[in-house]
C-alpha cells in the first residue's frame, strides 16, 4: 500500500488567508519566505508541500483576494440603475473598501507587483495586470450599455472614461496605503465624478447652438434704410 504521507497539521485555508493579509500589506517582493511562515504559522517544509513556492501561493492568495475582499465594488457596477450612478458607487465604495478597519489598505490587485520581470515571476506581473485589465473591461461595459440604453450618446468615448476611473480608483489605492483618510478618499471621487458632466458634455451634439432666428423687416425698417439718416427717425412711427 503506497505511503499517502503524514496528514497536513494545519489548517490550509486560514493559512491561506493569513497569507493573503501579508502578500496584500507588504506586496509580492516586500515578503519574504520567513515572514510569510511566520504569519502562516508552519515552517517551510509544510509551505511547499502544500502550496508549492511562493509564486504559486501568491497567485492563491490573488484568487482568494478577488473573491472575498471588495466584492461590494465590482457588485455595484451592473446593479445600477444608470451607468453615471454606476462609476458614482463604484468609487464610492472603493473609498470605503480601501479604508476598512482591520484590514490592509489599499488593494492587493493594484500594489501587489507592479514591476515587469524577466523569468518565472514575471507570471506574478503578468496576472495582476490582466485583472486590471478585467476590471478596466468591466467599467467600459457598463458605460456600453449606457449607450446601448440611450443614457449616453453613441460619441461617447467608453474606453478613455473606463480608463480614466480606474486610474482614479489606482491612485485611491495609492493613497490609501499612505495613510489617507476614508473622508479625503471620498473627497476624491467627489472630484472624480465632477469630470463626468464634461466627458458626457464634450461627446454629445448640442441642443442649444443653434442658429438665432431673424425676423423679418418691417415695411418702415426697409423704408428708414433708404432714407438719409436725418429724416429715417421721422419717418419711422412712433
Amino acid at each position: 500500500m503506497p505511503d499517502r504521507g503524514r496528514p497536513r497539521s494545519f489548517d490550509r485555508d486560514a493559512a491561506l488567508r493569513r497569507a493573503m493579509e501579508l502578500f496584500w500589506a507588504k506586496g509580492y517582493d516586500g515578503t519574504s519566505l520567513s515572514d510569510l511562515t511566520t504569519a502562516m504559522g508552519i515552517n517551510s517544509p509544510s509551505l511547499y508541500a502544500a502550496f508549492r513556492s511562493k509564486q504559486a501561493l501568491f497567485r492563491e492568495a490573488v484568487r482568494l483576494y478577488g473573491a472575498s475582499e471588495g466584492t461590494e465594488i465590482w457588485d455595484a457596477i451592473p446593479n445600477a440603475p444608470t451607468a453615471r450612478e454606476a462609476i458614482e458607487r463604484f468609487l464610492h465604495r472603493t473609498a470605503e473598501s480601501f479604508t476598512r478597519r482591520g484590514k490592509p489598505r489599499g488593494c492587493l490587485i493594484a500594489l501587489g507587483a507592479l514591476h515587469t520581470r524577466d523569468g518565472s515571476d514575471a507570471v506574478v506581473c503578468r496576472e495582476l495586470r490582466d485583472h486590471r485589465a478585467q476590471n478596466a473591461k468591466t467599467l467600459r461595459l457598463r458605460l456600453e450599455r449606457g449607450v446601448a440604453e440611450g443614457e449616453l450618446s453613441e460619441g461617447f468615448d467608453c474606453r478613455a472614461a473606463a480608463t480614466f476611473y480606474a486610474t482614479v480608483q489606482h491612485g485611491m489605492s495609492i493613497q490609501a496605503r499612505d495613510g489617507a483618510s476614508r473622508e479625503t478618499l471620498l473627497a476624491v471621487a467627489h472630484c472624480a465624478m465632477a469630470a463626468w458632466n464634461t466627458l458626457v458634455s464634450r461627446s454629445s451634439p448640442s441642443k442649444h447652438l443653434r442658429p438665432p432666428k431673424v425676423r423679418p423687416e418691417t415695411h418702415w425698417q426697409r423704408r428708414g434704410k433708404n432714407l438719409p439718416e436725418k429724416t429715417r427717425k421721422a419717418a419711422v412711427p412712433p
